[in-house]
């Protein structure tokens, strides 16, 4: 779904975009810097394939690593129990994907908005975007959390 939410969000902002884009902003809320809508494009597509090919490579190759090289508490637990460990890795790196996704997506929209003619906000009603990413960021941070207590072996389910 953050795929499409960010193939849709450019394609449909690409459309509206002028040819040169407002992208940093005084504290007055009036442009300052502008970048070429073809500029926003390609970074948008460079971050998109970083995301989605790179850091989602990752994943398929979780299964692949000694549990007692990664990064996590208890690694002999969870070397035991290595289905669970690696659903767990592969799901956080799989949800890092969505929300770096979806900031791209809201970001993108937010870009459009301002940089509209039809609609008459300004930067500052956009200011939504920020908090939520940060909220998501955080919740990208706390999914790992789980780890911090040893598996429960399927005996005691």
């Amino acid at each position: 779904m953050s795929i499409l939410f960010v193939v849709g969000a450019l394609v449909w902002t690409y459309s509206l975009f002028p040819e040169m884009v407002a992208v940093d902003f005084a504290n007055t809320g009036l442009a300052e810097r502008y970048v070429s809508k073809e500029h926003i494009f390609y970074i948008i597509m460079g971050l998109f394939l970083l995301n989605n090919v790179v850091i989602a490579a990752f994943a398929r190759h979780i299964s692949n690593v000694d549990p007692m090289h990664l990064p996590i508490p208890n690694r002999k637990a969870w070397a035991q129990n290595r289905p669970e460990l690696n659903e767990h890795l592969i799901n956080w790196i799989y949800f890092l994907v969505a929300v770096i996704n979806t900031i791209m997506g809201f970001s993108l929209f937010a870009l459009a908005t301002i940089n509209s003619t039809q609609y008459k906000l300004d930067v500052f009603d956009f200011s939504w975007v920020y908090y939520a990413g940060i909220v998501l960021i955080v919740a990208v941070f706390l999914l790992p959390l789980r780890l911090l207590r040893p598996p429960v072996p399927e005996d005691k389910l």
